[in-house]
């Protein structure tokens, strides 16, 4: 009686499938569509202490899913991230960086610029001593090791001779990231086959790691600008 009685269930069963399936195939099918929720472009602000080199460099990253904005103010340390909270005022930025140097600065200076800006919440792109060495990483596989600034133009242009490209820095020249320049950087290095790009940010985590970063002040030579370069080209 038990098995007749689940025979009946399941011819039942069967039974509403197939009055489902007929009634779904006679529903008209529907042609709205939902309207795609509005995205919008992340804002971000980089406040730069060199009024040419950075700039020119940070605005040739072909961003397109993000608005960037670079502004070189001239200032540096605690006087630059300053300089950002004023720029900053009431606009609203998704994100906000401080680019600066240790140069000769005090070192009391730097450190406390970086807390500072860490305590705004932005950003931190430093370089020690000099925004130049993030450059040679693209290059040159340096190790961390002390070189001082004054050695890095030289090294840049060393570096730069099979590419038949110049770097013109120095106190003298003005220290522009040329579009030429700025292709080798984001280029492919035939010898890995990896971009130089890519390279340059594997390079500079790898030193900024090894670090204990008690006293960035100290830490020469180290960048962290892969942070920076690395959040842009998320949004190219």
């Amino acid at each position: 009686m038990r098995m007749k009685n689940k025979k009946i269930e399941q011819t039942a069963a069967r039974k509403r499938h197939k009055e489902r399936l007929k009634a779904d195939r006679r529903k008209e099918p529907t042609l709205k569509r939902g309207y795609p929720g509005l995205i919008e472009k992340p804002s971000i602000l980089i406040v730069c202490e060199g009024e040419n080199t950075e700039p020119s460099y940070f605005n040739q990253f072909k961003v397109t899913s993000a608005t960037v904005k670079s502004v070189g103010t001239g200032y540096n340390t605690i006087s630059l991230v300053k300089k950002a909270k004023k720029i900053v005022g009431s606009d609203k930025f998704d994100q906000v960086w401080c680019v600066f140097d240790k140069d000769a600065f005090k070192d009391h200076d730097f450190n406390r610029a970086i807390k500072l800006a860490e305590q705004y919440r932005y950003g931190v792109a430093y370089s020690n001593q000099a925004f130049e060495y993030w450059l040679i990483l693209h290059l040159d596989d340096h190790q961390g090791g002390r070189m001082n600034r004054d050695n890095y133009n030289d090294k840049i242009n060393e570096l730069l001779k099979p590419f038949h490209v110049e770097y013109n820095g120095g106190d003298t020249g003005c220290k522009i990231v040329s579009e030429d320049f700025f292709d080798i950087l984001v280029g492919t290095d035939k010898k890995s086959r990896r971009k130089r790009v890519d390279l340059a940010i594997e390079r500079a985590e790898r030193i900024y790691e090894r670090l204990d970063h008690f006293s960035p002040a100290k830490e020469e030579s180290s960048t962290t600008v892969f942070r920076l370069v690395r959040e842009l080209i998320k949004y190219v």
